[in-house]
């Protein structure tokens, strides 16, 4: 036992072990990749290209022109100029949709940088223009043409005699000799394109380490990125300690476990993987490093990190790890046998603790040295420590100083006035025009239409649309001057005559001006941007109950526009003065004059334009607002793109089922929002908005079921002498089946009709008016609802025998999915909305039986020893002869030839007696069987005997007239008025055998319904049974009526239900006994033969010709059941029921056959053969009656 415990453990860990390699495997290959292009992209455009399709016409036989477009799919006639020689189409318009695809970008660009042909995807037409040529001109001016497309634009040109063609040639006559031309006119237009570029990065961690236990060593993950369209990688940024977007993981934190910015520190030797994830939110790229851990015996330093700042004033703490020789590590901070030392405490000072204390910028050796002798260990280590002088602004070179900036210099002085605001633009689309539906799944193949009814468990989808982006702005033109004022300066040199002999006196005065000199200036400024893309959209309807009445839809596969803009308030930021210097005009004549205009125009002439710059704005990589330095006017900004509207995917969900917890509920409204974000880069104001959206569809929550029954109808079983037609047969102790089909007729729309409807049933249910059995013999009390399984077409049942007959109702009924605890029904099919449930009724026919009639003796000595055990007995051997070898139903039943009806020769089993059947005179008993309510005191059974002959000597059946003699009435028929004599039957008889618990049980019933003036039941029993030896009058010769006093109940009731009547039970099977026989003498003439008219003419005795002799009489009776005394209406028919004939159901035969092998006829019915030549009165001592 304790073996076989081991080696379950052991597969146990087995399957663990393989479980969990199976999971690392599975995470490994989830990594993100090492690289990574943007799911972003952005839009590169192409230098302008210049397309010249044209429209060609040519000319038909006619004179008319034609031309071919929509790539030849169409064609479009027109008149002409009517000159035999010079034929030209008169001006027309052409609207023709053109493939420009062959004129390819010869050149892109983003942002102003030229980008590689084969870095740009999924090419389009951005925009196309009609060029300026004396060809053709556009139908409507000023207008572009349409982009249907990718590659296709739909152009509406004019051309013909109006315009000068492009081409023109002859190339046959006319019938009528005219020339006959084509003429070509070039539509050139300029195209540009558009294509996306993508962005790409890339991550490497570094370096492959090997430590020791203990040691730590700081990774770096470098980012590099290809910018959007380039070839080139740009320079690498280290995110390692980028906590927010840098996540660092071990694959084995036994071997070595690395911080949140990516410091690794060894813990035991073996080699692993420390893999960095950088996600900034639209990349998710990562790497390993390959970190290797020793045990080697040694002492490793682990400082804080490998460079620090002089501005880092608190102490850094230093930390030594030793590894001895048998691998174990100790980290060490202070320990006796453990110094430490700085190459140079100018730089940086350490105590004994492993402080480390910074001084000054420079580079200092720190060693650790730790000396054990008693473990005879002696082991140093050092590493550098750098201290640098970060600066103020985090590690720039103060000494560069800042370049002047232009203007002022030499004595210029440029004042720069404030500006006026001019003209503004604006632009303005702050309605997103969303529109939403909430519908059937799928989107366009919608099963339901939610208008009218979807029901629970099916799913909706849920499709909003709105504009790309919203916008709103206003651009707004500055403008102003820049006062400069320029010293000019001119020396005047001169001389003052003297008088002679005097010498002229030179003279000189130099003269400086400042003059005014005004440049304007004009750029334009962004007062306010606000953009908006679309984020979350919400959908709310009743029929979203099971998501909390409302369902958010995120943007898929959105990419809102790449917005960059920059605002400068101040004029300064736009405006930069000219360089300007004071100006020297040089030596001149004199003495000083008014010059003014010389030195103004000199001034003038010094001051350039002023540099100006308006604010930036570059949409989706188109700059709409140039900020590059211009002279004087910066650019006129463009306008912002109106926003096309989104794709049918951007808010799309699918898949939200209705809950099965939702009723049905008409028309339910539903409301909607969509919110749109401001992007980064808005200019004075903006806030996230949230739009209502309008007009959304509806949805009407119906879950039908259907209710269309039917139960079987056991026609073949059906005894009634008149069945009710328009009833389903149910037999008395027989199964009975009821199907309960889902598929059948709903209402008229989609998704509903004629069509299963399991998938919305809860319940299917059938209640009986009466008690039942289930096929498993469950029982089940009436008025009780039973669950069928939805799945389940049908399901049989079984009708105990002490159900009433007579006619009920069954009820069906379908319950919705969906219903509520209290609901309403509707016949067949829930088809308004209020009503849950389905139901129907089928009416149904409870019937008895009438079965097992069987012959239980002969009178005749002939048959003694076949009925009883000895002669002069009465103990019966139990032989019976049955109606066939087949039970009540059908079933074989182990009769055996020859106990079948009826008696014939060849009946009797014996050696010697085999060629006999009944002489005249001796009765036969008989007993038969019903089933259900023929236990009333008017109930009864009524047998009508008919007779034939059958002729030994040609086997010819026949039908006859019987007739006896009475009471000194010579030749009574049967049947006439004068057959009066009576037939009785003793039910207790010697020779019936019946038991005394039948006739106790029997008269214990009967004492229970109706005790008369008994008090005690054994009174009562003792008194029933003494009756039941005296004879009961049943009839006559041509008529017999088993009444209630040869009826007993047969019933077991050991296994009865509980809440059964008991009673009732043991009287739903009754037992009915009788006998027949012929008179003795009988005398049998073909059918119809007048005995009185044969007398008159002939000898009429017992032994004329006219009697049939040599041959068999045979009794055939018809078996009725007789319900409340109504002999008028038989209830059961034995044989002759319009549905079934009960005796062919038991196997009843159609000829025997005697013993000499002469086959004789048989009719359904046919009871006994008598003898025609043999009587009673043959034998001694007989008991017939005659």
């Amino acid at each position: 036992m304790k073996l076989k415990l081991i080696r379950i453990i052991s597969i146990i860990g087995l399957q663990l072990l393989l479980i969990l390699c199976w999971t690392t495997q599975t995470v490994r290959a989830l990594e993100p990749p090492k690289s990574s292009k943007s799911s972003k992209t952005k839009i590169a455009l192409s230098g302008s290209v210049t397309a010249n399709p044209g429209v060609y016409w040519y000319q038909l036989d006619n004179g008319k022109f034609r031309a071919d477009y929509s790539n030849g799919t169409k064609q479009k006639d027109v008149e002409w100029n009517r000159v035999c020689d010079s034929p030209f189409p008169i001006k027309s318009s052409m609207e023709d949709d053109i493939n420009l695809s062959k004129w390819k970008a010869q050149t892109w660009e983003y942002n102003g940088r030229t980008i590689p042909r084969d870095k740009v995807d999924k090419v389009r037409l951005y925009e196309v223009t009609y060029h300026d040529a004396f060809s053709y001109e556009p139908v409507v001016p000023g207008s572009k043409p349409d982009i249907i497309n990718d590659s296709y634009a739909l152009l509406n040109t004019y051309t013909g005699m109006d315009y000068i063609e492009s081409d023109y040639k002859e190339f046959m006559k006319r019938p009528n000799g005219c020339s006959k031309v084509v003429v070509m006119y070039e539509t050139p237009v300029d195209i540009t394109w558009a294509g996306d570029i993508y962005e790409e990065k890339e991550i490497t961690v570094v370096p492959d380490s090997s430590i020791s236990v203990g040691q730590k060593v700081q990774l770096q993950a470098n980012v590099k990125t290809k910018d959007w369209g380039a070839n080139d990688w740009g320079k690498e940024y280290d995110v390692a300690t980028r906590t927010t977007e840098t996540t660092w993981k071990s694959e084995d934190e036994t071997i070595a476990t690395v911080n949140a910015s990516g410091q690794v520190q060894g813990k035991k030797a073996g080699k692993v993987k420390v893999r960095a994830t950088w996600d900034n939110g639209d990349y998710r790229i990562s790497d390993v490093a390959e970190i290797t851990v020793t045990t080697d015996p040694g002492l490793v330093i682990n400082l804080p990190k490998p460079e620090f700042c002089t501005s880092d004033s608190s102490p850094q703490q230093a930390e030594a790890i030793l590894t001895k020789p048998d691998g174990t590590s100790w980290p060490l901070q202070k320990h006796d046998k453990l110094t430490w030392t700085s190459s140079n405490p100018s730089i940086a000072v350490i105590d004994q603790t492993g402080k480390i204390t910074l001084k000054a910028a420079g580079a200092t050796e720190i060693t650790a040295h730790f000396k054990d002798d008693l473990q005879h260990l002696d082991e140093k280590k050092s590493v550098t420590l750098t201290v640098k002088d970060c600066g103020s602004s985090g590690g720039g070179n103060p000494g560069t100083g800042n370049p002047q900036p232009p203007g002022g210099t030499n004595g210029c002085s440029p004042v720069i006035n404030p500006p006026a605001k001019g003209l503004t633009q604006s632009g303005y689309s702050m309605d997103p025009q969303a529109s939403a539906i909430l519908r059937a799944d799928r989107r366009g193949a919608e099963t339901f239409n939610v208008l009218e009814g979807i029901p629970t468990s099916e799913s909706l989808y849920a499709n909003v649309q709105s504009l790309h982006y919203l916008f709103q702005n206003k651009f707004t033109n500055m403008t102003g001057e820049v006062t400069y004022s320029i010293p000019v300066t001119k020396t005047y040199v001169w001389t003052v005559p003297v008088p002679p002999p005097g010498v002229p006196i030179p003279m000189s005065q130099t003269v400086t001006q400042t003059m005014t000199v005004k440049r304007p200036y004009d750029y334009w400024q962004i007062d306010n941007l606000e953009i908006y893309r679309p984020g979350k959209a919400r959908l709310s309807n009743y029929a979203l109950g099971g998501y909390g009445g409302s369902v958010t839809l995120d943007a898929n596969n959105y990419t809102p526009p790449v917005v960059t803009s920059t605002s400068k308030g101040d004029v300064s930021s736009h405006v930069q003065p000219s360089n300007c210097n004071s100006v020297n005009l040089g030596t001149g004549g004199g003495p000083p004059m008014n010059e003014t205009g010389l030195f103004q125009a000199a001034a003038e002439a010094a001051v350039g334009a002023n540099k100006v710059s308006n604010d930036l704005l570059v949409f989706d990589g188109v700059t709409l607002m140039d900020n590059r330095i211009h002279d004087a006017a910066a650019p006129l900004p463009k306008p912002i793109p109106q926003p096309a509207r989104l794709g049918a995917d951007t808010f799309y969900g699918t898949g939200y089922m209705i809950s099965k917890t939702l009723a049905n509920r008409q028309a339910q409204p539903t409301t909607g929002t969509i919110a749109y974000t401001l992007l980064p880069g808005n200019i004075k104001g903006g806030a996230d908005r949230t739009f209502d959206i309008p007009g959304i569809n509806p949805v009407t929550v119906h879950t039908p079921v259907i209710m269309v029954p039917s139960v079987s109808d056991d026609q073949a079983h059906n005894q009634k002498t008149s069945p009710a037609y328009d009833r389903s047969a149910l037999i008395l102790d027989r199964p009975f089946s009821v199907t309960l089909p889902t598929t059948g007729p709903h209402r008229g729309i989609p998704g509903y009709g004629i069509r299963d409807y399991a998938k919305y049933t809860r319940q299917k249910q059938v209640w009986f008016p009466f008690d039942t059995y289930d096929a498993s013999m469950k029982f089940i009390p009436k008025h009780t609802w039973i669950d069928i399984p939805v799945g389940q077409l049908s399901a049989t049942f079984y009708m105990p025998v002490w159900v009433d007959e007579g006619p009920y109702s069954v009820l069906f009924r379908s319950i919705a999915e969906n219903a509520p605890v209290s609901f309403t029904t509707e016949p067949q099919a829930n088809l308004t909305l209020i009503n849950h449930v389905a139901t129907d009724t089928v009416p149904v026919d409870v019937i008895g039986r009438l079965y097992d009639f069987k012959v239980t003796d002969i009178a005749d000595y002939n048959w003694e020893n076949v009925f009883r055990t000895a002669k002069g007995s009465a103990a019966h051997t139990g032989t019976k002869y049955w109606i066939g070898e087949k039970g009540i139903d059908g079933q074989p039943r182990p009769t055996g030839y020859p106990f079948i009806l009826p008696i014939h020769p060849g009946s009797h089993p014996e050696e010697g007696y085999k060629n006999i059947s009944v002489k005249t005179g001796y009765h036969i008993k008989f007993d038969l069987k019903t089933k259900g309510n023929m236990f009333g005191s008017e109930d009864g059974v009524r047998i009508t005997p008919t007779f034939y002959f059958i002729s030994n000597e040609d086997g010819k059946r026949q039908p006859v007239d019987l007739y006896y003699h009475a009471d000194n009435k010579p030749f009574v028929r049967i049947g006439s008025p004068q057959d009066q004599e009576k037939r009785f039957v003793v039910l207790n008889d010697r020779l019936r055998n019946l038991s005394a618990l039948e006739l106790e049980q029997t008269a214990r019933y009967l004492f229970d319904q109706a005790p008369g003036s008994f008090t005690n039941r054994a009174a009562f029993t003792a008194d029933y049974i003494k009756k039941a030896a005296k004879p009961t009058w049943v009839g006559t010769y041509h008529w017999l009526i088993l009444p209630q006093q040869v009826r007993t109940f047969i019933r077991e009731t050991q296994n009865i239900p509980a809440g059964v009547d008991r009673a009732r039970a043991l009287a739903s099977d009754q037992k009915w006994y009788g006998e027949y026989s012929l008179p003795a003498a009988v005398y049998a003439v073909p059918k119809g033969t007048d005995l009185a008219v044969y007398g008159r003419k002939q000898t009429l005795d017992d032994g004329s010709p006219v009697f049939l002799r040599n041959g068999y009489i045979v009794v055939n009776f018809n078996i009725e059941s007789i319900r409340g005394g109504d002999v008028n209406r038989a209830y059961l028919q034995y044989i002759h029921g319009p549905l079934n004939n009960q005796w062919q159901m038991e196997g009843g035969t159609g000829s025997v056959t005697d013993t000499k092998g002469q086959s004789f006829p048989v009719m359904d019915g046919d009871v006994v053969f008598y003898h025609g030549d043999l009587s009673s009165y043959d034998d001694f001592g007989s008991n017939g009656t005659h």
